[in-house]
């Protein structure tokens, strides 16, 4: 739900009955994929964007970016309405389905939309390097994209998204063909970026995803927000209570529930181990094993987060690195070229030939024939100075 007591400078995204209807030809309602939604995405939060397949989240991603345009209701963002050019490089994205060039490997892509966003070729070529290390693939540098798996070009798809080191980054079902590792990195890295002040608009149908890295979350169903909240607020269980301790012996148990019995009347309805999440195992398992230097094809685990991302003054470094890139006061110190053999000029060349075929003439037929040194055929020459070879072989007058 939308809170008023936020100014339009701390959102990042402020929707007020948001309303999108896709019509047919004849301009007839054909489907309304968002029914007049109020959220606001605060700067600096991961907010997380949840429903089933078809509950409008995608297609108010896209209103959100500008590639739709509502049918009804008020939306900005960044402060901007969202067809502005003035927010685009602020924005990253990472699409439902990764479209991608076949024909490019993974450094030419992420240095491909590095120019689009007009960043010089030093920062690119780091930023680049930085994100295949961080996604995994910079041992897959030289292959094409067209070979890769579904889960290697999302994490390509992860890397293009913030080559722009964005202040808003959408990401729509990222974790999406991912392994749990990759699916636990990806995680780690949005927590990272929270951490270090970026807004994060996060939609998932992967409810444990959403639930670990996002601040608030709302809830889509039918083109409807159906519930909004912290994760605290929506998934507390106010009817029951749960204690945890070492592992008790049963006459211990025992005990607790006659004293619950005589106090309020209550019993416990059950005992248990706690239980780890299977990602947790699961993990666990791939760390062992890596630790137990086992090979593994693929894509890697990933390394640390891209040092761009982290710096705290990023716009200052990369202006020292522009101002190494400058020509000092002194004057460059000109290499004079290497000095060549004089060329001969067309008229001394042409002269030269003349010169041999007149000694050429002058010799007896019983001598051996002589051969120029420039090894340029004679009948050629002959043709070209108007001359033909008589039927002995000898050169007319």
């Amino acid at each position: 739900m939308a809170r008023t007591s936020q100014t339009n400078g701390d959102l990042a995204v402020q929707a007020v009955g948001l309303t999108k209807v896709f019509s047919d030809f004849w301009m007839r309602a054909k489907a309304v994929a968002v029914d007049g939604i109020d959220f606001e995405i605060r700067q600096h939060e991961i907010f997380g964007l949840l429903g089933p397949n078809g509950s409008g989240k995608s297609t108010t991603i896209k209103m959100i970016l500008g590639l739709l345009r509502p049918t009804h209701g008020r939306l900005t963002v960044l402060g901007h309405a969202p067809d502005d050019v003035k927010i685009k490089s602020r924005i990253g994205y990472l699409p439902e389905e990764s479209y991608l060039y076949r024909f490019l490997n993974p450094m030419e892509t992420l240095d491909y939309y590095a120019k689009l966003f007009g960043l010089e070729r030093r920062i690119r070529r780091r930023r680049c390097e930085e994100l295949l290390e961080m996604v995994g693939l910079n041992q897959v540098a030289g292959r094409r994209v067209g070979e890769f798996s579904k889960g290697m070009a999302r994490r390509l798809g992860l890397a293009q998204a913030l080559v722009n080191d964005p202040d808003f980054l959408i990401l729509d079902e990222p974790t999406s063909g991912l392994d749990p590792i990759g699916t636990r990195q990806v995680k780690d890295l949005l927590l990272e970026l929270g951490r270090r002040g970026k807004t994060i608009l996060l939609s998932s149908h992967l409810l444990a995803d959403v639930e670990d890295v996002c601040d608030r979350m709302a809830v889509l169903y039918g083109g409807k927000i159906r519930a909004s909240g912290t994760g605290n607020e929506l998934l507390e269980d106010s009817h029951h209570t749960i204690i945890e301790t070492q592992r008790l012996r049963p006459e211990t148990i025992a005990k607790i529930e006659k004293v619950l019995q005589e106090s309020q009347g209550l019993g416990i309805e059950s005992t248990h181990a706690p239980r780890q999440k299977l990602e947790d195992l699961f993990m666990h398992i791939v760390e062992q094993a890596k630790a137990e230097q086992v090979a593994n094809s693929g894509a890697l685990h990933g390394g640390k987060t891209a040092a761009f991302l982290v710096q705290a003054d990023i716009q200052g470094n990369e202006l020292l690195d522009q101002l190494v890139q400058q020509p000092t006061s002194t004057p460059p110190r000109i290499q004079q070229p290497a000095p060549s053999e004089k060329k001969e000029s067309s008229a001394e060349i042409l002269a030269n030939l003349l010169n041999q075929r007149e000694e050429v003439l002058q010799k007896p037929k019983s001598a051996p024939s002589f051969k120029p040194k420039s090894d340029v055929d004679r009948g050629v020459l002959d043709d070209l100075l108007g001359d033909k070879p008589k039927s002995d072989g000898g050169l007319s007058p």
